[in-house]
């Protein structure tokens, strides 16, 4: 929208305000750093003086320009929450010596082409952000908040004078939320749509539908709701004990609860683009409705399940008119440009058993299964094209061919992207070795549920989103990147946002800031305001990789504690006192001897802030006894950090285990004398569809009905010094312990637990283990 016809008063305001150039004549370019912005901008200059943000401060925008006060509306809101000052807005110009924040429009110094950039002047005389398109001006007022909001202090605050020239790296920067696995209520959305736009992130890829639940209302399909919506948890978290009835868990978003989801995010410059899963990831909806399926009756069980599932949607007229309509109704509540249809870990089983799938194929003169669902796909493509829309898809849906305008989500590697770019596809990056969520940030005990493998916010930071095997016209598709919070293991809200951030605002400047611009150190020195304006919007994050974590290490002279962050960021300091450390505090330099440690505590600061929570750490403790995390595991199967099913309320135990070889090894125990061995365990049911790998689970045989816990030395193929029977815990869900003795070997030695059974379901589980002499 073209806004030529600004007030000559208020033109003239914005001339005024450049003017102030002059006092940037001997500036600096400045790293990000610096300024605490983050994503850290494409141009920065620092000049002379501050500008004073205080109760009477106002905002002025040209009469007439409705965008311009939106925004201006949106930081005065904004800054109220953070620091309880609420400009007035006030359309015009400021009257002559009023140090004033001004909304105007022009290119400004930018010279980007995207709607998204803006200019930023801040002097002593004012704050001017300019912007051809509201977007831009959203984005310019974010930076005036950010630069406000650098910590939880309340009331009037002084921004540096900054010229900022500013536009997005690339287009498409965004946030996958799995609402399916786990749902999550609409005000955490509208929190983490909050945080997103804080941090310049467009695009929420919403997750809606897979085989664990439908979370959409389809009015013409309301089974879809009413039976899809909601499956029975695996094990004690399906039961109430109390009652002895099934316990149900889901829900889903109304219509009116999706436009007002639509409406909160564009108003933040952020677009929804839902997914609807096919041909496979169904169950939910077959279980709905079976005559679109391959089975008289999807097994409603198997939606307490993780894991890769064989239901697929069958090929008939019918099943094709049933998804036009959902699309329709999904086409007609989004109205973003891209509507995605998944299309991943399709199992072609049930379509390679039917007749009917196989007359088909030969019908359709498709080479096999992947070409029919190609065929598939392509019939879908061409329903949302009528719509004038863009079909997007995971990366299996470059398998026999796509349609010219179709985008490709590269989720295996990078090797989706280059390959659709190859082709000429745009293409979006979210490779599940960088950019999936629901891996570990640190290997602290502390760290949510979630699979084994850490993903850091410095593996994050430093992912190249721009793969070296294109060339420059190839890189010209690739429209951005995403990170990925599939929610098999995040059972609430507080542990997805946990799970999300910090990591997604190293997503933010990937997304954002050129390559020459970024740099971690500059980042990382960035980190406290930044959690400081997550505390500020209500949203929580991991604290625990910046918490100093403690280990013992042995020398000549005995144990001793050392201390390191998972990220090596910032300076520890300790007290051995039982005080909480301050920056008085001694910085950590090296081990401390453990008898000198016994009270320690510890924290890390960032020039001079204190960054997570303060650590308390015994050497006796570390010594004695380990929790499945501090365990090494024996294989590298399907390792998880897997939460215990019971209590159903409250919290509950989370273990170390590979699914494929439930093994612990204990490195290095002393047994120069015999041991008491206390043993906590518990038992997950083994609700995972894994296929034909199930029966690779190797089971050793029990020697009474319930199973033990066997204990062997130098190897899981070693002797065996311990038995453990389980007993009575066989019988109970959550946590139960158990006891033997240790015998005395002599020097140190490697100890191996692990479990008989009869069966993978359940699994057994350690939780934690002590050695005590």
């Amino acid at each position: 929208m073209s806004f030529a016809k600004l007030t000559a008063a208020v033109m003239v305001s914005v001339a005024g305000l450049a003017l102030a150039t002059a006092s940037f004549a001997a500036s600096a370019v400045m790293d990000g750093s610096a300024l605490a912005l983050t994503p850290a901008p494409a141009h920065a200059e620092i000049g002379q003086g501050t500008f004073a943000l205080t109760v009477r401060t106002r905002i002025f925008v040209a009469p007439g320009d409705i965008e311009a006060r939106v925004v201006a509306g949106q930081l005065a809101d904004m800054l109220f929450k953070a620091r309880r000052l609420r400009p007035t807005i006030v359309a015009g110009a400021p009257p002559a010596g009023e140090s004033a924040i001004v909304l105007g429009r022009g290119t400004g110094k930018a010279s980007s082409d995207s709607l998204e950039a803006y200019a930023l002047e801040v002097a002593p005389t004012g704050v001017t952000v300019t912007a051809t398109s509201r977007a831009g001006l959203f984005y310019g007022a974010v930076s005036v908040w950010q630069l406000a909001v650098q910590d939880a202090g309340q009331g009037p605050v002084s921004l540096p004078a900054v010229a900022i020239v500013d536009s997005p790296r690339f287009a498409w920067r965004g946030l996958m939320l799995d609402s399916a696995r786990h749902i999550q209520k609409v005000e955490t959305i509208k929190a983490i749509l909050d945080a997103m736009a804080v941090h310049k992130l467009n695009v929420l890829h919403w997750h809606l539908v897979d085989d664990q639940g439908w979370r959409l209302e389809i009015r013409k399909y309301p089974r879809l709701t009413a039976q899809g919506a909601w499956r029975t948890p695996a094990g004690a978290a399906g039961h109430d004990a109390r009652t002895g009835r099934t316990v149900r868990y889901g829900g889903f978003y109304t219509q009116d609860q999706v436009r007002d989801l639509v409406a909160y995010a564009a108003a933040r410059g952020i677009t929804i683009v839902p997914e609807i899963e096919m041909p496979g990831h169904a169950l939910a909806s077959l279980v709905a409705y079976p005559q679109h399926g391959m089975t008289p009756a999807p097994p409603r069980a198997a939606m307490g399940d993780w894991g890769v599932f064989p239901y697929l949607y069958n090929v008939d007229d019918q099943t094709f008119a049933f998804l036009d309509d959902v699309l329709d109704d999904v086409m007609d509540l989004f109205p973003s440009d891209y509507i995605h249809v998944g299309g991943d870990e399709a199992v072609k089983d049930q379509w390679k058993a039917s007749p009917a799938v196989q007359a088909r194929i030969r019908e359709l003169g498709v080479r096999d299964e992947h070409g029919l669902q190609s065929w598939f796909i392509q019939r879908i493509e061409r329903h949302i094209n009528t719509r004038g829309r863009r079909m997007i898809g995971w990366d299996e849906i470059l398998e026999g061919g796509l349609a010219p305008n179709a985008a490709v989500m590269s989720w295996r590697g990078v090797d989706g992207a280059v390959a659709a770019a190859s082709q000429g596809h745009d293409a979006v990056l979210a490779p599940d070795s960088t950019l999936y969520f629901d891996r570990r940030q640190s290997a602290s005990p502390d760290e949510p549920p979630g699979r084994i493998k850490i993903i850091s916010l410095r593996n994050v930071y430093d992912f190249d989103a721009s793969p070296a095997a294109l060339t420059p016209a190839q890189r010209g598709h690739i429209l951005g990147l995403e990170a990925t919070a599939f929610t098999e293991h995040m059972r609430t809200d507080a542990r997805l946002q946990a799970m999300i951030f910090p990591r997604l605002i190293a997503v933010a400047e990937n997304g954002w800031t050129p390559t020459d611009r970024r740099d971690w150190q500059s980042f990382a020195a960035r980190l406290p305001a930044a959690t400081a304006r997550l505390d500020v919007l209500g949203v929580g994050y991991d604290t625990a990789p910046f918490e100093p974590q403690a280990s013992l290490v042995r020398d000549g002279a005995g144990d001793h504690l050392a201390l390191a962050n998972g990220l090596d960021l910032g300076q520890i300091r300790y007290t051995l006192d039982g005080k909480a450390p301050t920056m008085a505090s001694p910085p950590y330099d090296g081990p401390i001897r453990a008898p000198v440690a016994a009270a320690l505590r510890a924290a890390t600061f960032l020039d001079g802030k204190p960054l997570g929570r303060v650590r308390a750490y015994s050497p006796s403790a570390l010594a004695t006894t380990r929790v499945s995390q501090q365990l090494e595991l024996c294989s590298d199967g399907i390792n998880l950090s897997l939460e215990d099913d019971a209590p159903r309320d409250g919290q509950r135990a989370v273990f170390a285990v590979d699914l494929m070889n439930p093994c612990w090894i204990w490195r290095d125990a002393d047994l120069s004398t015999g041991l008491v061995l206390t043993a906590r365990i518990g038992q997950v049911p083994f609700n995972f569809q894994i296929g034909a790998d199930r029966a690779k689970i190797r089971l050793r045989p029990p020697a009474t009905s319930q199973g033990e816990l066997e204990v062997r030395v130098d190897g899981c193929e070693g002797e065996k010094i311990a038995v453990l029977p389980l007993g009575d815990a066989g019988r109970r869900s959550g946590l139960s312990t158990l006891t033997a003795t240790i015998p005395r070997m002599g020097g140190r030695h490697d100890l191996c637990f692990g479990f008989t059974a009869t069966s993978v379901d359940p699994t057994w589980v350690i939780d934690q283990i002590t050695l005590q002499p």
